[in-house]
């Protein structure tokens, strides 16, 4: 038997609600709201079901949701009113998992305060993350799993290269774990790589641990 697919509702099609449908939509049944049409008729064929409403209508979300939904992300951007709204009747509606996007701080402190549980900040966020990758180019990409701990993709310093994991002793070194390994050549990813792995130039690390011991890591030549 197939695992049941998570159903998500997404409400606002602007560039992040649109690119966050499509991205979701393999995986997914996505069920997508907008107030235009014409955006409505262009995703349409990709997502489970595609619906032209107003949002801030209780009675409209009631006719389409209900808390057979797992997730919900409210991604109306120049709306304060209209979010805030959406957030709480999708509250009201029993959804367990609500997403919503926030203009600023103090609004994402109202969408907290209505049922949010979870609020995105998507331009500081990409800045948080922009400013990582420039003060630190060996970072290829990371992950926060905490505010003390990441997982980040790094490229291996010249000193690595051409030595196995066992010899760079990472976990003693700098109290990090490799936990994979992507390899350029031949196009694959090593999960949970052995002791006898050699480094190559082309290849990047996943490597999980404290911030303060991965920023050792990434500071390397």
């Amino acid at each position: 038997m197939k695992p049941k697919k998570k159903r998500v509702a997404i409400i606002g099609l602007g560039q992040f609600g649109s690119s966050l449908a499509l991205a979701l939509a393999p995986t997914c049944e996505v069920l997508v709201i907008d107030s235009d049409q014409s955006i409505i008729n262009e995703i349409a064929d990709y997502v489970e079901m595609a619906l032209r409403m107003d949002a801030r209508d209780f009675s409209n979300l009631s006719a389409v949701l209900n808390s057979e939904f797992d997730e919900a992300v409210v991604c109306i951007g120049g709306s304060f009113e209209a979010s805030v709204l959406a957030v709480l009747h999708l509250k009201k509606l029993g959804i367990p998992s609500i997403h919503a996007k926030a203009l600023n701080e103090d609004h994402g402190k109202i969408l907290h305060a209505v049922g949010a549980t979870n609020v995105i900040y998507p331009e500081k966020e990409s800045a948080h993350r922009l400013s990582r990758q420039i003060n630190n180019p060996n970072l290829l990409d990371f992950v926060e799993l905490s505010d003390d701990t990441s997982v980040m993709e790094i490229a291996p310093p010249d000193g690595f290269c051409g030595k196995t994991l066992l010899e760079l002793d990472l976990r003693r070194k700098f109290n990090v774990y490799v936990i994979a390994i992507k390899e350029i050549i031949p196009g694959r990813t090593v999960v949970i790589p052995g002791p006898d792995f050699v480094v190559k130039d082309s290849d990047s690390l996943v490597v999980v641990g404290e911030v303060s011991a991965l920023q050792k890591l990434q500071n390397l030549e």
